[in-house]
């Protein structure tokens, strides 16, 4: 989910040896850049576009990609052949899953997420969007998290770990897709820039609510 901690998780894959291409490197929101590829933002935008949905619209189901973005894809990938690892991040991938893992059925993934109420209350921060609006959308991306797991395990991270602790437990990540995380110095990740505080007094509806928890219970 978007203001998941997504950014941190990548650019700390990056720090490790991940080539990413083309990446976003500094916004106004993020200023260390959401380190997303452009050209694959463009696809996943084009793909929900096409069943009329969007990134803070999610499709109610299964997406079918477009031939043409399926190819847009295979030539973008292609000329990214010769760098490996290669990788990229886009919390709008999840939305359209099923088209890269048609495309890529080896690709790996590693997947971040965060307090619900942080994420809203980094939505509403950004862009004044409502927070409820903000959490049926965490509890929409997130529940495709969950989904993915189920089908096929991965490692998942959790953004609300105190630094240190979130750093060891991506360093084992790291080690455990292959990277030499004993050369890592987990730099990219910056306390400071963390956006919204929880407020304690605000409720979880119940639904949002046991899914964090089960997130919780399958994180590293």
């Amino acid at each position: 989910m978007h203001r998941s901690g997504t950014s941190c998780l990548t650019g700390s894959l990056e720090e490790a040896g991940l080539f990413l291409g083309d990446r976003h490197t500094w916004n106004p929101h993020n200023l260390k850049g959401n380190r997303e590829n452009q050209q694959i933002v463009d696809i996943n935008d084009r793909v929900l576009g096409a069943v009329d949905s969007a990134w803070d619209n999610p499709p109610s189901g299964r997406v079918a990609w477009p031939q043409d973005e399926l190819a847009a894809a295979r030539v973008l990938f292609a000329a990214y052949a010769q760098h490996s690892p290669f990788g990229f991040k886009d919390p709008r991938t999840l939305l359209v899953l099923s088209g890269w893992q048609c495309l890529f059925p080896h690709m790996q993934y590693v997947g971040i997420f965060r307090h619900p109420l942080a994420v809203a209350g980094s939505l509403h921060k950004r862009s004044g969007m409502p927070l409820a609006q903000g959490l049926n959308l965490w509890f929409a991306y997130n529940r495709r998290l969950l989904q993915e797991y189920r089908r096929a395990p991965l490692p998942i991270l959790c953004f609300d770990d105190e630094q240190s602790l979130f750093q060891e437990k991506l360093q084992g990540v790291l080690a455990s897709l292959g990277f030499d995380s004993s050369e890592w110095r987990g730099e990219f990740y910056d306390e400071g820039l963390r956006s919204a505080q929880l407020n304690a007094a605000d409720q979880l509806p119940w639904h949002i609510r046991r899914l964090y928890r089960k997130l919780q219970r399958l994180a590293v």
